[in-house]
Order: structure tokens, then C-alpha cells, then sequence
């Protein structure tokens, strides 16, 4: 009797586990919009990029008073990131109160576009 229940407490906790599993898997793939481990893996350097820059955003504003565009901060070498990562390319808009730094994909696929702005909040759109 003992052993039933155990191999059915085995069973259950790996049903669990691949539940979880699959709901991390479709989780990953929604939002980075790739369903390959590249794909996932090059969304998930655009969002580092993202941070990055919105990283150096808020430092070169500490020293200047001032948001930068994505040529001033490589220029005064806050940043050595590329203007792109292709599929996906990167633009900085600023005003006076804040910034949003954008990727927008140059081909068909998901997402669209993600940014961030000074809330350091990476967002995207499909």
C-alpha cells in the first residue's frame, strides 16, 4: 500500500512540475514572440539593451540635467551598445521630465516593438 502511494505521490508532483513548466515555457514565448531558444535569447538582449540605456538615460541626467539622444550617450561613453540588434533597432526619445527608448522590429513578427521609459518598466506591444 505503501508503494502506491508513493508512486502516485510521484506521479502528481511531476504533473505539477511540467504544468509550471509549460506555464513558464508559454509565458517566455508570449512575451519575447519567439518560440526557437535563439529567438527567446535575442529578445531577452534587446530587453537588457533597453535597460541598459535607460540605465545610462538616468546617469548622464544626474551629471548633465538633461536626458541624451542614443548618439550623445555613446558619444560621452555612457553606453557602447550598437543602435542595433537586429531584427530590431533602437531609438531614444526625451523631454525635460523623462525619456523612452524604443526597439522596433524591422521585419514581420512579435513583438513589435518593446521600450522603457524612467519608470524602468520594459513594455511591449504585439
Amino acid at each position: 500500500m505503501g508503494r502506491a502511494f508513493g508512486f502516485l505521490g510521484t506521479i502528481i508532483v511531476m504533473a505539477v512540475g511540467m504544468y509550471i513548466y509549460s506555464i513558464q515555457l508559454k509565458d517566455a514565448t508570449a512575451t519575447g514572440g519567439a518560440s526557437t531558444p535563439t529567438g527567446t535569447a535575442n529578445i531577452m538582449g534587446v530587453k537588457n539593451d533597453l535597460i541598459s540605456i535607460a540605465n545610462a538615460e538616468r546617469g548622464y541626467f544626474a551629471t548633465e540635467q538633461k536626458y541624451a539622444s542614443l548618439d550623445e550617450l555613446v558619444s560621452a561613453k555612457y553606453i557602447t551598445i550598437e543602435r542595433q540588434r537586429p531584427p530590431y533597432t533602437y531609438d531614444v526619445e526625451t523631454t525635460s521630465s523623462g525619456f523612452r527608448v524604443t526597439a522596433t522590429r524591422d521585419s514581420a513578427g512579435a513583438p513589435a516593438q518593446l521600450w522603457i521609459d524612467e519608470t524602468m518598466q520594459v513594455r511591449s506591444s504585439n
